[in-house]
């Protein structure tokens, strides 16, 4: 019996936090980084309850998102980037952790800068929580789903492509979060690989959404209002 789109969701939400917190503690070596057990609550927290409020408020897109990866692409050109982009987070954890282990960069006034991080991982989830909110059909792969059409209210009206934005929010955080500057350097590969997905996922819509080429021409900016 297939299992239902709640409890599918929850071990799915499980397993990875607690992937997450090994990616963490494991090469940390230690229990006592206090850096790494805040950053853990407030992604933990972020992800449940975005998780509880669309399960209740819009399930189809809970469903949709459980869709997700390199090998739930259709496009080989998304099935690299995806890829990419999974290693990048993998990295974007573990170099802050190693870098706190030995002590690489000290992050001055530490618990301010770990904070901060903090709030801009928050920033982010707020950002795709709004994102979710305002396109249900917001799928972890990129397709085009039954009856779909152009978003252009809310988040959508400002930039073309706003869960990349706050995507990009988080892995700034993650780093300060973590107590690292070196782990900052990640950002520059991670952002390369989120605009060749926007661009090429961009090429997609043109040709299978009706409207979207409208849609480009009204709304000028992909990821950040007067900069891109």
């Amino acid at each position: 019996m297939e299992q239902s789109l709640g409890r599918r969701s929850f071990e799915a939400v499980a397993q990875f936090l607690v992937f997450l917190a090994a990616l963490i503690f494991l090469p940390a070596w230690s229990l006592r980084y206090w850096q790494g057990w805040l950053f853990l609550a407030v992604f933990s927290a972020a992800v449940i309850v975005t998780t509880v409020y669309f399960l209740r408020a819009d399930p189809a897109l809970i469903e949709r998102r459980l869709k997700a990866g390199a090998a739930a692409e259709a496009r080989r050109s998304q099935k690299v980037i995806q890829a990419l982009a999974s290693v990048l987070f993998f990295l974007t954890v573990l170099v802050p952790v190693l870098d706190h282990r030995f002590g690489r960069s000290p992050v001055p006034a530490s618990v301010s800068v770990s904070v901060a991080g903090d709030v801009l991982v928050v920033l982010g989830f707020v950002v795709i929580f709004l994102v979710f909110k305002a396109n249900s059909y917001t799928s972890g792969v990129v397709e085009i789903g039954e009856d779909q059409k152009v978003i252009s209210t809310g988040p959508y009206a400002i930039v073309r492509h706003p869960m990349y934005s706050g995507a990009l929010l988080m892995f700034l955080g993650i780093p300060l979060a973590l107590g690292s500057w070196w782990g900052l350097l990640l950002l520059i590969p991670m952002t390369a690989v989120l605009v060749w997905r926007l661009v090429d996922e961009e090429k997609f819509l043109e040709e299978e959404l009706p409207g979207y080429r409208a849609y480009r021409q009204k709304v000028r900016y992909r990821l950040a209002p007067w900069i891109y």
